[in-house]
């Protein structure tokens, strides 16, 4: 009989941070692709865009005027979805029917004045400011009382349901902790109560001695594809000093993580040779007042292509009804993007 094989074989991996499992099929990699194929979208080449509400200098939709901002400016969304003076209240019908108030901040944070930039063009003295940004405003928007959570994330490209070009990202506080971080929570209390360890922390240990998911590291900071992927170049963040947010970083841990944002994301942009798009936020301590020292600062990246800038991964079938199923191994993946230039 032949003896399992994780690169040929059909299994199931199980995702420690959320309790939950992905199949994976690395036989199906050969098969035919008949599916939809997405057009690549063109870039954008101007540096500043007068149709732009992110550009300096200009209006938004609702009327405020841009300041000539000179590096990041950080407003509150226009639209936003959540309201911070929305009243308390909820309904619930004979035990089945359940709704709650949901007060909150969202904030949209533009990285540069240009137009025309992604994180992997920008320098890493420009990251590092970004950066400074972000733990800045976790740190204001966690000390009020309303917020128990600080969600800090980016989509880029239209395929991940960006409505602008413009370098920037966006931060939704709200007043309850979200289902992603509540699983991870749950899960990493678990892990210390019973192994008086930091899951992560041991995670990047175990990942750093076998080395074959790892895309690269530097001096604080460890890129890999995690065991447990659900999208085809999924990859991690992960901090290796046990820290529990972006304020606990230390001037240099916050220089690293700026080298491994533009390594990164460079990465992704050589692997099909287009602005990649993805999904990205971090992962850290709520605002509760608590102390969580279970928690470990991370960042996922959930990037959609899967074998060209064409080709999309879609949640479908199978995923929708019963789990998420990958075909291309985290192996594979992490191979992929370890063997490309982080220069563009």
């Amino acid at each position: 009989m032949t003896a399992f094989d994780l690169k040929q074989h059909p299994h199931r991996r199980f995702n420690p941070l959320n309790g939950e499992w992905i199949l994976v099929s690395p036989h199906r990699t050969e098969r035919p692709w008949l599916g939809q194929v997405e057009k690549a979208a063109s870039a954008e080449s101007w540096a500043y865009d007068p149709s732009c509400y992110m550009c300096p200098g200009n209006t938004r939709a609702t009327g405020p005027r841009n300041p000539a901002y000179e590096s990041i400016f950080v407003f509150e969304n226009d639209y936003p979805a959540l309201l911070a003076d929305t009243p308390q209240g909820g309904a619930l019908e004979k035990g089945i029917l359940l709704a709650q108030s949901e007060a909150g901040i969202c904030r949209v944070v533009c990285f540069s004045p240009r137009h025309d930039l992604a994180v992997a063009h920008m320098a890493r003295s420009q990251l590092r400011q970004v950066v400074d940004v972000w733990a800045a405003e976790y740190a204001e928007l966690g000390a009020k009382p309303l917020i128990q959570y600080v969600q800090i994330f980016e989509n880029r490209g239209a395929m991940m349901g960006a409505s602008n070009p413009h370098p920037h990202g966006q931060i939704w506080a709200t007043s309850n902790l979200p289902n992603e971080p509540a699983k991870e929570q749950l899960s990493q209390q678990a892990y210390g109560s019973a192994n008086r360890s930091c899951l992560l922390c041991d995670y990047v240990a175990l990942e750093r001695d076998l080395g074959e998911r790892i895309i690269f590291e530097n001096e604080h900071w460890l890129a890999l594809v995690p065991f447990w992927a659900i999208w085809p170049f999924e990859a991690m963040l992960l901090v290796k000093r046990h820290s529990a947010s972006l304020v606990d970083l230390a001037d240099e841990e916050r220089d690293t993580l700026a080298d491994a944002l533009k390594r990164l994301t460079t990465c992704y942009d050589n692997l099909f040779q287009v602005s990649f798009p993805y999904s990205m936020g971090f992962h850290q301590q709520p605002t509760d007042g608590c102390a969580h020292e279970e928690w470990h600062l991370h960042a996922h990246f959930y990037p959609p292509l899967l074998r060209s800038a064409t080709v999309r991964k879609f949640m479908v079938g199978y995923e929708l009804l019963a789990n998420p199923q990958r075909d291309i191994t985290p192996e594979f993946a992490a191979a992929c993007l370890r063997g490309l230039s982080d220069g563009h």
